[in-house]
C-alpha cells in the first residue's frame, strides 16, 4: 500500500484516532483534499440525516477537489453522489460488524453498571432481539452472572437460546413479564414495545435503547445507539483503521 495516500474527512473523535492508527501503519495522510489522494475516508456509519458528512463537511466539495475515481470508505454509503465511485462500506463487511457489535456490547453493559444499585450477578436482564449486539450482549452478562432473558421472534431463535442456558420469550408475549426485570435493553430497529405495555415495567427499570430506529417507547428511555464512537473512540477508530488495512489488503493480493 505504498501509492495509498488517505483524506480523512468528518472531525469525530473515532475517524482522528482511525487515522493515527493508519499512520501508524505508514500509510500516508493528507490535511487537505489534493489530486493525488487515492482513498476519501468518512466516519461510520458517514452522513447525517440531511446528506451532510458526521462531524462537518459536504461530500460534494470535497469530491470536486479529488480524483475521479478516489475510492470511498466508510458506512451506508448509498449518497446519491457516491452512485459512480468505487466504495467500501464496512457496514456491508461482515468482519467489521461482528468486532463492532462486540464493542458495542460492552459499552451497553457500562450504562447499566453506571446506573444500577445491585450487582450483575442475579440481576433479572431483558434483551430484545437475538442479532449480533443482542448475542453478544447475552453472552457478556451471562459471563456476569445475570439472569438473562432474550426475546426472539423465530421459535428456532427461542429454542437455541434455551439450548444455550438463556431464558427466552416472544416478543408478542410480554407484557405478562415484564415487570421481573432491573434491565431492558433494545436491539431491533423497529417498534417492539409501546407506552402501554412499557408501563408493565417496573419503577427503577433501566430502558436503554440500542437500535438506529427506535423500538421501545417511554420519556425514561436511554438513547444508546452508536455507542463505540461516542463511549470508547480509541477502540471504534482502531476497528475500523484495521478492518481498512485488512479489506486493501486483500485487494492487494488478488491483483
Amino acid at each position: 500500500m505504498n501509492d495509498t495516500i488517505f483524506y480523512s474527512a468528518g472531525s469525530t473523535s473515532a475517524m482522528t484516532f482511525a487515522a493515527d492508527a493508519l499512520r501508524r501503519q505508514n500509510i500516508s495522510i493528507v490535511s487537505a483534499p489534493a489530486p493525488d489522494v487515492t482513498h476519501l475516508l468518512l466516519p461510520v456509519p458517514s452522513f447525517e440525516a440531511d446528506g451532510r458528512i458526521r462531524g462537518g463537511g459536504i461530500l460534494e466539495h470535497i469530491l470536486a477537489k479529488l480524483p475521479e475515481q478516489v475510492c470511498v470508505i466508510g458506512g451506508n454509503l448509498d449518497h446519491a453522489t457516491l452512485k459512480s465511485y468505487p466504495k467500501i462500506d464496512l457496514l456491508q463487511d461482515a468482519e467489521y460488524l461482528a468486532r463492532n457489535a462486540a464493542i458495542t456490547a460492552d459499552c451497553a453493559l457500562r450504562i447499566a453498571a453506571s446506573r444500577l444499585p445491585v450487582a450483575f450477578q442475579g440481576c433479572p436482564i431483558l434483551i430484545l432481539g437475538w442479532g449480533r449486539i443482542g448475542k453478544c450482549l447475552a453472552d457478556l452478562l451471562k459471563s456476569l452472572g445475570a439472569d438473562v432473558t432474550v426475546a426472539a421472534r423465530k421459535p428456532s431463535d427461542r429454542a437455541m437460546l434455551q439450548a444455550l442456558g438463556f431464558r427466552s420469550a416472544d416478543p408478542k408475549s410480554l407484557e405478562p413479564i415484564l415487570r421481573r426485570f432491573r434491565v431492558l435493553y433494545n436491539t431491533v430497529p423497529a417498534p417492539i414495545l409501546s407506552d402501554a405495555q412499557m408501563f408493565h415495567c417496573r419503577p427503577d427499570c433501566i430502558k436503554i435503547e440500542l437500535a438506529s430506529v427506535r423500538g421501545i417507547a417511554g420519556s425514561q428511555v436511554i438513547p444508546a445507539n452508536g455507542l463505540p464512537g461516542k463511549t470508547v473512540p480509541e477502540t471504534s477508530g482502531a476497528l475500523i483503521a484495521d478492518s481498512i488495512i485488512r479489506i486493501l489488503s486483500a485487494k492487494e493480493a488478488v491483483s
